[in-house]
């Protein structure tokens, strides 16, 4: 991950940035005047699980029988689409409904270092966002974002409590959040300790410590994961009897490799493998194999007991549950094996790849007489849609900028009201700089942008091709040429140059 200085912002910038992302470069949304209904929203977001992790999605070594009678309760996705391949951006794409040639936030843009002392978290979003948060606000609801933040401290314009979450527990900084046992996380801008040791969770282990006391190193006693599943019922419970909005952004499977012993015993024995010494880095384990399924497991029971309580206290009916995922699974770092677990499926790529494998996540959405149980659908469909499905949702009425299309209606049972996108669009600036367009079934990619902007796309048909391995740029031409223009008319430049990879003015760089 690469780090930059501190950026200093001055109040100017900030206003000529607001005008920039806000100004006449979006059409207006104004959703449909349908009755306006409050049901209570969970939106569960997952860290670096990838398409096929789940039993419900041909996972066959991870059990997740929470999410799979989520699946069984609801709707499936097939192609459902994260906003990014990493992290931040992906959660701002999420939130604030734009792409990424819109999106104000692109790229992991670090702002500080691991120890607890160098904690200053990633690029903040501008003030006044119009975010999930802040809309759901000004529909009546009551708002909590509980897991992984990543958009801004609590000292800058990022702080989520300043971002439309009335309540906010967890991590406000990525880099934090690669130890799940950590001195402290985060409740409405304050730190709040946890009764854990100070963890280097990237210190190798050296072979001849690599004993029971040398693995303990990187164990606590507070486990983030549970705290942060605490702070959800809690929020349920107290919520209860008034319209809520739950942004739930676990922070499971991303590394490190950390889970309670009792719950990695669960799969211990069962593959093969050996020990992790931290080569690659984050925390070292005696198995790597057993703690990733034993994390993704853990987290699908911390759903099935929000799931449950829901039940008890007779909102099951009045609720709509979502869950997916930011990023594709993570490359072959920190112990991490995608291709023991298959874990995307016969998909190409991975986190910060924009082939499938990086961006398309599994997506399950249940809501009890209103969603038909047992459904299955391919309706192409992307995390910048949610703000204007939510916006249906509740009757939402403020004209606002997006470029995402509601899917409530797919949600609903309702195919025959369901608008498609033309296109979606990918603008990618790490990894030597990526973009992709996907244009009905065909998919249009281009890699090494940094080096290259002219460069040759690549085109898959993905309905013949879903592993796009056969790159039929060549014979289709005028598909190229459509790719071009959207690029031309999607981009809009990035408010710092590390981010622009269209227009840059600078000479061409390295890779990342």
């Amino acid at each position: 991950m690469r780090a930059f200085p501190v950026m200093r912002q001055s109040f100017m910038w900030a206003i000529v940035t607001v005008i920039i992302m806000t100004g006449g470069l979006f059409l207006a949304f104004k959703p449909h005047q349908a009755a306006p209904s409050r049901p209570n929203i969970i939106y569960i977001y997952a860290d670096d699980l990838g398409y096929a992790e789940l039993g419900c999605y041909g996972q066959q070594k991870i059990r997740t029988p929470n999410l799979d009678q989520l699946a069984r309760e609801g709707i499936r996705f097939t192609q459902h689409y994260t906003s990014m391949p990493v992290c931040a951006p992906a959660r701002c794409m999420l939130l604030t409904g734009r792409h990424g040639g819109h999106s104000y936030i692109r790229g992991n843009y670090e702002m500080g270092g691991f120890p607890d002392s160098l904690e200053g978290g990633q690029m903040p979003l501008y003030p006044g966002a119009f975010t999930i948060g802040r809309m759901l606000q000004q529909s009546g609801y009551k708002t909590a974002c509980i897991g992984k933040w990543g958009l801004g401290m609590a000292n800058t314009t990022g702080n989520p409590n300043e971002q439309g979450f009335d309540y906010f527990y967890g991590y406000l900084d990525q880099k934090q959040a690669h130890n799940y046992y950590p001195t402290h996380l985060w409740e409405n801008g304050k730190p709040v300790p946890l009764n854990n040791p100070v963890i280097s969770v990237h210190q190798r282990l050296a072979p001849e410590r690599a004993t029971p006391e040398g693995f303990a190193y990187y164990q606590g006693k507070d486990y983030a994961i549970d705290r942060m599943a605490q702070k959800a019922l809690a929020f349920v419970r107290q919520h209860r009897s008034e319209p809520f909005f739950l942004y739930l952004p676990y922070t499971a499977p991303h590394l490190s490799l950390q889970a309670p012993e009792d719950v990695v015993k669960e799969y211990v024995g069962k593959f093969d493998e050996k020990p992790y010494l931290g080569q690659q880095g984050y925390a070292s384990t005696p198995y790597p194999r057993a703690t990733y399924a034993a994390m993704i497991t853990y987290m699908d029971k911390q759903i099935g007991a929000l799931m449950q309580l829901l039940k008890e206290l007779k909102i099951d009916d009045n609720t709509l549950v979502m869950f997916s995922s930011d990023n594709g699974a993570t490359f072959s770092v920190g112990g991490v094996e995608a291709a023991f677990f298959n874990s995307v499926g016969n998909l190409r790529g991975l986190k910060m790849d924009v082939y499938e494998g990086g961006i398309r996540e599994p997506m399950l959405a249940r809501w009890p007489g209103k969603i038909r149980a047992g459904q299955t659908t391919g309706h192409v469909s992307i995390q910048y849609d949610l703000l204007a499905t939510l916006a249906e949702l509740t009757g939402y009425k403020q004209p606002f900028t997006t470029d995402g299309i509601s899917f409530l209606p797919t949600l609903l049972g309702q195919p025959s009201s369901q608008k498609q996108h033309a296109f979606l669009y990918w603008e990618y600036p790490e990894k030597g700089g990526q973009l992709a367009v996907r244009m009905g079934n065909w998919k249009a990619v281009k890699t090494d942008v940094r080096k290259n902007r002219s460069g040759l796309w690549e085109l898959y048909d993905l309905d013949k091709d879903v592993g796009e391995t056969s790159n039929v740029a060549a014979q289709h031409p005028d598909l190229i040429r459509q790719a071009d223009a959207i690029v031309a008319r999607e981009h809009t430049p990035a408010h710092i140059n590390d981010w622009e990879i269209i227009n840059p003015k600078t000479a061409p760089k390295a890779a990342n």
